[in-house]
């Protein structure tokens, strides 16, 4: 098991490219279940949850070729039902191949879910919908086997905003008979960049990005060329690394439509983010100031920001408070920052964030994978060394992570545990 290491107090001064979203790729890798012919897709992430993903789709029968950010995914002779639970145990996304498989096949087997312990992600959401749709479920020693003799189009309107329901209602009202419609639907820009690959492959959606999706299912969908979206989250925590070191850097690739909600919070905290010809830049404009911070689906400020906003509280003046609304258990970074230093008080889905002058280098652990960024965020910032333990959360969403820290200056490299 790896670790980083880190030696804090350099500002970072440089260029990063943004990679592909993992958000975005893992449900469009999904949606190649649905397709007849082969799709090529660009700007993909080198993620461990990338190569989870290909992997499953080679055990569903699928034929799979990913190197240098392009991920090729063609038909093979003969569909698989079953998503195995060794697979599915390691990526709650892995629940996303059942709205596909109902569409294609008409049965799917897939594991319950598992994935970062941040709090209850009811799958309950996105069976409910597709029985709706004319699914039909039994759980069967830890699998959710659903079968249906044709999925067809219905209303449907979310309990709460779910994203992964959203997205495998998409996926599965694609190639249902007649139209479906999704109310209180998610969103996200993530939502939206799979809604644009189905139509890219032939399908007629409209409303996606609004709180009411239409999709008018079709009989087949094809392949096509498709670039994922930049990672919005990993743009955001290295406006968050830049902002805590004293440095400045310029993003590349970076999806500033998306990403209204983390600029608006980060500039009343003191940021200067410039959007420029030649990239996004970003520095500090002056002391940092804490704020209060509510996590809201999109268009709110992301919980997958959260962590990382948290940590520059932490060497910020004043204090703050941050409210979680999405996931019940996804303050578990917060004893791993005090260990550092920090002055943080939690009481049920609100954190109490008090800035002290710098922090100090700890062994800490990882619990999540935004928990892992804010861990590596606080290191490149305080005074001594730090040591994030478990960081295999970390490869699931963050591509090379500490090389290209390395590239804009900071002292962080990877060793054993």
């Amino acid at each position: 098991m790896d670790k980083l290491i880190i030696e804090g107090g350099l500002p970072l001064r440089g260029r990063v490219r943004v990679s592909g979203s993992k958000n975005a790729a893992l449900p469009i890798l999904f949606a190649s279940i649905l397709l007849d012919t082969p799709v090529t897709y660009s700007n993909v992430p080198n993620l461990r949850d990338i190569h989870t993903t290909l992997k499953l789709l080679n055990i569903l029968g699928l034929e799979t070729s990913f190197e240098n950010g392009q991920a090729t995914v063609s038909p093979g002779q003969t569909l698989n039902p079953e998503a195995p639970y060794d697979l599915v145990k390691t990526m709650r996304a892995s629940v996303l191949c059942l709205g596909p498989l109902l569409a294609r096949l008409g049965e799917g087997r897939v594991a319950l879910p598992g994935g970062c312990a941040i709090g209850a992600r009811p799958v309950n959401l996105h069976l409910t919908a597709l029985e709706k749709m004319g699914a039909r479920f039994d759980l069967d020693s830890g699998y959710i086997a659903g079968k249906t003799s044709g999925l067809h189009g219905a209303k449907i309107v979310f309990d709460q905003v779910t994203v992964g329901g959203t997205e495998n209602l998409l996926m599965a009202a694609a190639l249902a008979e007649g139209e479906t419609i999704l109310e209180n639907a998610a969103r996200e820009p993530e939502v939206v960049d799979l809604a644009n690959f189905l139509i890219a492959c032939g399908a007629k959606i409209t409303g996606h990005g609004t709180p009411v999706i239409k999709i008018e299912g079709v009989t087949s969908l094809h392949g096509c060329d498709y670039s994922i979206m930049s990672d919005r989250i990993e743009a955001g925590t290295y406006l968050v690394a830049a902002a805590m070191t004293g440095g400045e850097l310029i993003l590349d690739n970076c999806p500033c439509d998306a990403m209204d909600a983390v600029f608006s919070k980060l500039r009343e905290m003191g940021l200067v983010i410039d959007e420029r010809a030649d990239g996004l830049s970003v520095r500090r404009g002056g002391e940092l100031t804490c704020v209060d911070v509510t996590t809201m689906p999109y268009p709110g400020f992301p919980t997958d920001m959260q962590a990382q906003v948290m940590a520059l509280m932490c060497v910020s003046s004043g204090a703050g408070t941050i409210r979680e609304t999405i996931f019940e258990n996804r303050f578990m970074h917060v004893s791993e920052l005090v260990r550092m230093g920090a002055k943080i008080q939690v009481s049920s889905r609100n954190a109490f964030v008090h800035g002290v002058p710098r922090l100090t280098g700890a062994p800490v652990m990882a619990s999540d994978l935004r928990a892992s960024a804010s861990l590596v965020v606080a290191g490149l910032a305080a005074h001594g060394t730090t040591e994030v333990q478990r960081i295999y959360h970390l490869d699931r969403g963050y591509e090379a992570m500490e090389v290209k820290l390395q590239s804009v200056g900071a002292r962080i490299k990877r060793a054993k545990e």
